[in-house]
């Protein structure tokens, strides 16, 4: 399995890439990461060093592997952190070109946009949980979803995506749908807190095929960055290798809370995306998704 994975970098912790990669690659696919930034460490810190790419640079990387012949056997691109608009072009264009070699492809899109609960990034300017540059969003709407084959938009990005109210199952569902009316036939709404959803559990839901899925896990005490990155990354790895959204979303979300639990039982800041590798191969604790 060999997978286009485009999105951030940082060289301490793990968010984006540093998020993704090493996940698929410890369940056996090639992962060719290309960087749309380059920082020392992820934003939520406050302060860090590092620059966002042009989209000509990204567009010359993505020529450099065109240019080894290899489209044709890329089984999937996955995006997520763009950086710029001009990366989002960057991106698309690359989506086209793998499908175009191989009709076969899927395009997952992590829409990044932000989080209820993360503050706005100094650097973009935006608020309300938004901490991608203007523009970004209405890229992701507009062009990318189209684009794409599978969503992975957190609750808040669900929100944003559709204008629409996401605080109800029922309302979720709506927006899902809305979503798939866009593109993408498989939506999972990832960290999901509705009505019904306990004070002590998280609810992830996917939608495909007309039909709705709900996953709970516990809810854990700690916040932390990257873990959306790689919850997209798993959910595509399972999508193509089980052939089943829900079962995907079984194996993704039950991986997830492992590397979550190893987390908080560390005490660390960080996602202990080494430390806690097994839990990508065989996680200690499977959850069962649920019609809905």
């Amino acid at each position: 399995m060999n997978i286009l994975s485009i999105q951030s970098w940082v060289s301490y912790g793990h968010v984006g890439n540093s998020s993704a990669v090493f996940p698929l690659q410890r369940l056996g696919a090639e992962v060719w990461a290309v960087n749309t930034v380059q920082f020392s460490n992820h934003t939520g810190y406050g302060g860090w060093t590092g620059r966002v790419a042009t989209g000509a640079e990204i567009a010359a990387l993505i020529d450099g592997i065109a240019a080894r012949g290899v489209l044709p056997s890329c089984d999937a691109v996955l995006s997520g952190y763009m950086g710029s608009g001009e990366i989002g072009d960057a991106i698309a264009d690359a989506v086209r070109r793998v499908k175009a070699a191989n009709p076969m492809a899927i395009y997952c899109c992590d829409p990044v946009i932000g989080d209820s609960d993360t503050p706005s990034d100094a650097a973009s300017g935006a608020g309300g949980g938004v901490y991608v540059r203007p523009g970004v969003p209405e890229f992701i709407r507009d062009v990318a979803l189209p684009l794409s084959d599978i969503a992975t938009p957190n609750q808040f990005e669900l929100r944003n995506l559709t204008g629409l109210p996401c605080d109800t199952l029922a309302s979720a569902k709506a927006a899902v749908s809305a979503i798939q009316a866009k593109g993408p036939g498989v939506v999972l709404v990832t960290s999901m807190n509705v009505a019904d959803t306990p004070p002590d559990c998280v609810d992830m839901l996917v939608g495909a095929d007309g039909h709705f899925h709900r996953l709970r896990t516990p809810r854990l005490p700690l916040v932390v960055n990257g873990a959306g990155d790689a919850i997209a990354a798993l959910f595509l790895f399972h999508c193509l290798n089980l052939k089943s959204p829900v079962a995907a979303m079984e194996a993704a979300g039950s991986s997830i809370y492992g590397l979550l639990r190893r987390t908080h039982e560390a005490g660390s800041r960080e996602i202990l995306i080494v430390a806690a590798q097994a839990e990508f191969v065989a996680p200690r604790d499977h959850f069962v998704a649920i019609a809905c």
